[in-house]
């Protein structure tokens, strides 16, 4: 799997939800198993299919969280500058086209959460931005076309 870059706060919060998975619903699913086996013939259980199946949902589930906390490296978030746009950058950018202002956060695509304002960093609009400065106007290829935006605020 790909190293993924993550927030301590990310970090932390999938950590958590692997602990739910692991001594919550592991359980539960375990106890369906065995409350569908003790009703009887196994080949003709559905209920025990059904069981065994959110097993398996839940055993990659709880495999694919553990394997990105362990390939992720957590950003300091300390040593980011705010001279150019990086990722954990919260930058103001103008649309070129209409004017009009948005803000984003570039964080781990794990991460990314557009009713927060967080986009992932493998996103169009935050690889155009990656690496720029305060004031460049950068174009970007989105699904809609080519935009350009400035970059109007940098910050953290």
């Amino acid at each position: 799997m790909a190293l993924t870059y993550m927030t301590k706060e990310g970090y932390d919060k999938k950590m958590k939800e692997i602990a739910f998975l692991e001594s919550v619903e592991r359980p539960r699913v375990s106890a369906a198993i065995a409350e569908a086996r003790d009703k009887g013939d196994l080949s003709e259980n559905s209920e025990y299919d059904a069981a065994k199946e959110a097993q398996g949902l839940l055993e990659m589930k709880i495999a694919k969280l553990k394997d990105l906390v362990a390939n992720a490296r957590i950003i300091d978030e300390s040593k980011l500058s705010k001279d150019e746009v990086a990722i954990l950058s919260k930058v103001k950018i103008k649309n070129m086209a209409n004017g009009m202002t948005i803000e984003y956060t570039i964080v781990a695509d794990s991460e990314a959460n557009l009713r927060e304002k967080k986009i992932g960093a493998s996103t169009p609009i935050a690889k155009g931005l990656l690496g720029h400065k305060l004031g460049d106007v950068v174009e970007i290829r989105v699904p809609a076309g080519l935009m350009k935006f400035e970059i109007m605020e940098i910050s953290f």
